[in-house]
C-alpha cells in the first residue's frame, strides 16, 4: 500500500494549489442495501487520495491560510465501545492524530459548531455540492451566515468552488507508487482471466466463471471486484453492461469476460477478453476478432506523450471501420462512415477511459476546444469492440446484416500506461492473439 509519506506529499501539493481557499472533503457514508443491512463500505476516492483514512462519515479540512500545524483538520467518528462491538474498530480522535498525520482532530459531532471558526479568513470554499447532503447543509448554512455579515465586516469566503479543479488534475497524473499498485491490480486481474479461460467449456454457467474469477481476486488479497463482472456468452456479449451472468455457455459461441479487481487501497484493474467457448473460432468469429484485435493494437501504439485519448479512439475506430467495410458489414468510405456515425449500430462506445482509484477515473478529456494531451503517468484503457445484433436498427444506406454474423459480441481491453518511451500494457499477462485464444 502507499505509505503515509505519499499521502502527506499529496496533501502538501493540494494545499499549495488551494492558495487562500479552504477545502472541505467529506468521506463516504454507509449505504443501506435493504432493511438494516448495508452495502460493503467503499471510501470516497477524493477523500482517500488525500487522507488514506478508511472510515465512514469523516470530514477533512485543508486550510492553507492557517499557521503550520493547523492546516489539516479531520473530524471523525469518536471511539465508542458499544458501537465497535457491532461494527468493528475505530481509530477515534486521538488515533488519527497518532497514525494518519493529522494536525488537529475532532469528533464529527462537533463539525456544526467548529466549522465556522475554521473557515474564518478563507478567500473561498472548495466543496462539492450535491454529493454529501448531511455535510452540505452545514457548509451552506455557515457560508450563508458569512455572506450575510460581509457588508458589515468585509470578511467572507465569497466563492464556492468544486474540488475537481484542484484535485482531479492531480489524480490524473499517477505517481510511481500509484503506478505500482495499478500494475499489481492489473496482474491479479490478468491472472484471473487466464484461469477462467483455462476452465471454460460448453455446458458451464456464466456464474461459475464469475465465481472462479472473483474467488481468485480474494485469494490474492484484493478487496474484491472493481465493478460488476461481465461474463457474457454468445448474444449476451452484445449487451455492453450485461451482468446477469446466469446463462449456459453453448458450444460454438464466444465468451466475453470484462472483469478486474480492486485492491485494498482501491486501485483497480479493468480487462476484457473474448474467446471461443469450445476453443475454436468459426470463420465469422475469427474475422471479426481479428478486426477488433488490429484496432486495439493500433490504438495502443498511439498511446504516446503529446497525443491524446481522442487520437487513440480515432486510430482504433478507423481500423475497425475499414475492416467492417472489407467484410461487407458497412458500405462507404471510412471517413464518411465515421463522420456520419454510420458504424454505431456495430460499435457504440468510445475506445477507452482513464483508470485509477475509480475504474472510470477522474480527469478531463478536453480543455475547451482542445483534447487533453497525454503525459507520462496517465493510465487509460484501450477497448474497441464489435457487437452484431438486432438491438439497434441498421442506418439507412447500410447493408442488412446476415444471420450468420448475429449474436457475435467481441471486446478486447487492456490497461495502458503513458510513458516517455512509449506505451506500457500493464495487463499484458492476459493473452489475446488468435492462436492463444484457441490454445
Amino acid at each position: 500500500m502507499i505509505d503515509s509519506h505519499g499521502f502527506k506529499q499529496r496533501r502538501e501539493d493540494f494545499l499549495t494549489r488551494l492558495e487562500g481557499k479552504a477545502a472541505i472533503i467529506p468521506a463516504a457514508s454507509m449505504v443501506t442495501h435493504h432493511a438494516d443491512c448495508e452495502y460493503p463500505f467503499r471510501q470516497d476516492s477524493d477523500f482517500w487520495y488525500l487522507t488514506g483514512f478508511d472510515e465512514p462519515d469523516a470530514v477533512a479540512l485543508f486550510l492553507p491560510f492557517r499557521p503550520e500545524g493547523e492546516r489539516y483538520v479531520l473530524f471523525v467518528l469518536p471511539k465508542k465501545e458499544t458501537e465497535e462491538i457491532w461494527n468493528g474498530f475505530r481509530w477515534g480522535v486521538q488515533g488519527v492524530v497518532d497514525q494518519f498525520g493529522v494536525d488537529i482532530a475532532h469528533s464529527i459531532y462537533e463539525l456544526p459548531n467548529l466549522l465556522s471558526e475554521y473557515l474564518q479568513g478563507s478567500e473561498g470554499i472548495v466543496f462539492r455540492i450535491g454529493k454529501h447532503p448531511k455535510v452540505e447543509s452545514i457548509v451552506l448554512k455557515i457560508w450563508n451566515e458569512q455572506l450575510d455579515k460581509y457588508q458589515r465586516n468585509g470578511n467572507a469566503a465569497l466563492d464556492l468552488i468544486a474540488p475537481c479543479k484542484f484535485l482531479h488534475s492531480m489524480r490524473l497524473l499517477k505517481g510511481d507508487d500509484e503506478i505500482d499498485r495499478i500494475r499489481q491490480a492489473c496482474q491479479i486481474s490478468a491472472e484471473a482471466h487466464e484461469l477462467a479461460r483455462d476452465a471454460v467449456c460448453p455446458g458451464m454457467n456464466e456464474r461459475q466463471i464469475q465465481g472462479l474469477i472473483e474467488q481468485y481476486f480474494l485469494e490474492k488479497g484484493a478487496r474484491g471486484t472493481a465493478y460488476n463482472s461481465i461474463v457474457a456468452g454468445g448474444d449476451n456479449a452484445c449487451v455492453l453492461h450485461y451482468t446477469a451472468n446466469n446463462d449456459l455457455l453453448h458450444d460454438g459461441d464466444l465468451l466475453l469476460i470484462d472483469a478486474g479487481c480492486s485492491l485494498v487501497d482501491y486501485y483497480n484493474g479493468d480487462i476484457t477478453r473474448t474467446f471461443p467457448i469450445n476453443g475454436k473460432f468459426t470463420g465469422e468469429q475469427k474475422a471479426l476478432y481479428e478486426i477488433v484485435l488490429a484496432a486495439q493494437e493500433a490504438g495502443i501504439s498511439s498511446v504516446k506523450s503529446g497525443l491524446s485519448a481522442e487520437v487513440v479512439h480515432l486510430t482504433s475506430l478507423k481500423v475497425l471501420v475499414e475492416g467492417l467495410v472489407q467484410l461487407g458489414l458497412l458500405k462507404g468510405t471510412v471517413d464518411s462512415l465515421i463522420e456520419q456515425d454510420s458504424y454505431r449500430h456495430l460499435y457504440m462506445h468510445r475506445t477507452g477511459h482513464w483508470l485509477g482509484l475509480d475504474v472510470h477515473d477522474v480527469g478531463a478529456y478536453r480543455l475547451g476546444e482542445y483534447p487533453m494531451e497525454l503525459q507520462p503517468g496517465m493510465i487509460l484503457t484501450v477497448e474497441p469492440g464489435i457487437y452484431v445484433s438486432d438491438r439497434l436498427p441498421v442506418p439507412e444506406g447500410q447493408p442488412e446484416i446476415s444471420d450468420r454474423w448475429k449474436g457475435i459480441g467481441i471486446r478486447i481491453e487492456d490497461d495502458v500506461l503513458v510513458c516517455a518511451k512509449g506505451p506500457e500494457v500493464m495487463s499484458s499477462f492476459a493473452m489475446k492473439s488468435v492462436n492463444e485464444m484457441e490454445s
